[in-house]
């Protein structure tokens, strides 16, 4: 009988009717150049169960509230969000925990609504999406929100959005545009020394960290000829973060990613629903199939243990109800392959 993972899942989305309804009332349908997906607790859980996955850290994905420029409208939804998945969370508390929404680039209003949720609702951390309208993680003016999620030693989902410039007709932005986001935040972070000045921000870089493993070297030596530091001190604060496999353990890049993080600093991710539950099996797959026992266990779950205590120890979750069919996973096996590849053509949605 094989054991199940009991995977902690730090990269799943929510897509609350609240939050559809928002986007709706603005005429986006899509995120990233892919359709907004159904969501409810009930598919979420049936995923997780496929997957092996006991808990899951809830965020809201990009355009999070950047899409209202009225900044009170813009705090308002965030607020709303954040009771609603905190919500969640308390229905099933061994299943779910979540990320609180943030209203940037109003850093001051973000700075407030990081502190109710952190310290009221019991918010395992924050999301920041890469840039927020064109303004950058890691840009001047941004401190009154570090020294909150410092003073909290705040867990943040670091999650991309569309790059600030027209996206290039063919390319959908999950599949290219969305991993330079990523890269261009984590840049900049470590350039203007974020993660030195507010040490206990445990950053999570989604996606495998977009291209900072790949890069790391020649954005370290780009760092140490604008600003003077050591090379190797830059490599090591690109090294400090942690980083999430979703749609990133694949066999050309997970070997990079595990060569190149700090030990303790891989984190399973899925991106469900975002990425349909056969393409998080294909990826789940080459997770399992593709590392030592021991580093697969670190990756499934004890790596995110010591980012969220609460998880530490826990007893299994109950086994669903309706067990499911083993033919189930075979068969997203067999398909996630196909789905991937299908998923990643240009124009697919």
């Amino acid at each position: 009988m094989t054991t199940a993972p009991r995977r902690i899942d730090v990269h799943q989305h929510l897509v609350p009717p609240l939050y559809r309804d928002a986007l709706t009332r603005k005429g986006i349908t899509e995120a990233g150049g892919r359709s907004l997906p159904d969501w409810s607790p009930e598919a979420a859980l049936e995923s997780m169960d496929l997957l092996g996955t006991e808990t899951a850290i809830l965020s809201v994905s990009t355009p999070g509230t950047t899409f209202l420029t009225n900044p009170a409208e813009a705090a308002g939804l965030a607020r709303r969000l954040n009771d609603f998945s905190a919500a969640v969370a308390a229905e099933h508390p061994t299943r779910f925990g979540w990320f609180a929404t943030l209203p940037m680039p109003d850093v001051h209003a973000s700075a407030d609504e990081a502190e109710r949720c952190l310290t009221s609702l019991g918010a395992d951390g924050v999301t920041l999406l890469a840039n927020h309208r064109g303004a950058y993680l890691g840009a001047e003016g941004e401190d009154a929100l570090w020294r909150v999620l410092d003073d909290h030693g705040a867990v943040v989902l670091v999650h991309p959005a569309e790059l600030p410039a027209p996206p290039v007709d063919g390319i959908p932005p999950f599949a290219a545009d969305f991993l330079l986001d990523t890269t261009r935040a984590a840049y900049l972070l470590v350039r203007n020394g974020i993660p030195g000045r507010y040490p206990n921000i445990r950053f999570v870089l989604s996606h495998g960290g977009g291209f900072v493993p790949y890069a790391s070297h020649r954005m370290a030596v780009a760092i140490a000829g604008d600003i003077g530091r050591s090379p190797r001190d830059i490599l090591d604060d690109f090294r400090g973060f942690h980083f999430d496999t979703a749609l990133s353990s694949s066999p050309a890049a997970l070997p990079t990613l595990l060569a190149f993080a700090r030990p303790g600093r891989v984190l399973f991710g899925s991106d469900w629903p975002f990425a349909p539950s056969a393409a998080g099996q294909y990826f789940a797959n080459g997770l399992d199939s593709g590392v030592a026992p021991g580093t697969l266990a670190a990756v499934n779950r004890t790596n995110a243990e010591a980012l969220f205590p609460r998880l530490a120890g826990a007893a299994p979750a109950p086994a669903p109800a309706r067990p499911l069919p083993a033919r189930l996973r075979e068969s997203a096996q067999r398909a996630g392959a196909r789905l991937v590849f299908k998923l990643l053509q240009p124009g697919a949605r």
